[in-house]
């Protein structure tokens, strides 16, 4: 009896699984899983001290720059120091994504003109 039930549980095991290259990419492991989350969680917090620091700093430089040159290059500081990447996403440890700590600054209102036209 006990032969046959270990016969009946095998089958029923190898009926669930689904046949597969060994080391496939497509699905990643619960190991791989949680290394790229933790790295994620340490990485941001690592970084995000750094791109706040950075953005405080720009958003002060943007309020000297509008007193010199104006308010179009206030905006492309203030633009270029806190836009780009706040968070490490599981992604970015992984290499998928890239970092950006300097943002693209923002198009100027002649610029969004000029492409209506």
């Amino acid at each position: 009896m006990r032969q046959v039930l270990a016969v009946m549980v095998t089958f029923g095991l190898l009926a669930l699984t689904s046949p597969s290259w060994a080391g496939s990419a497509s699905e990643e492991g619960t190991l791989g899983q949680v290394g790229t989350g933790v790295g994620s969680v340490v990485g941001s917090a690592v970084y995000f001290p750094f791109k706040a620091a950075f953005c405080i700093l720009g958003g002060i430089g943007s309020g000297f720059t509008l007193l010199a040159a104006g308010p179009e290059s206030a905006n492309k500081v203030a633009s270029a120091s806190c836009r780009g990447t706040w968070v490490i996403t599981p992604d970015v440890v992984k290499g998928k994504e890239t970092v950006h700590f300097v943002g693209e600054p923002s198009p100027s209102p002649q610029t969004k003109e000029a492409r209506v036209e």
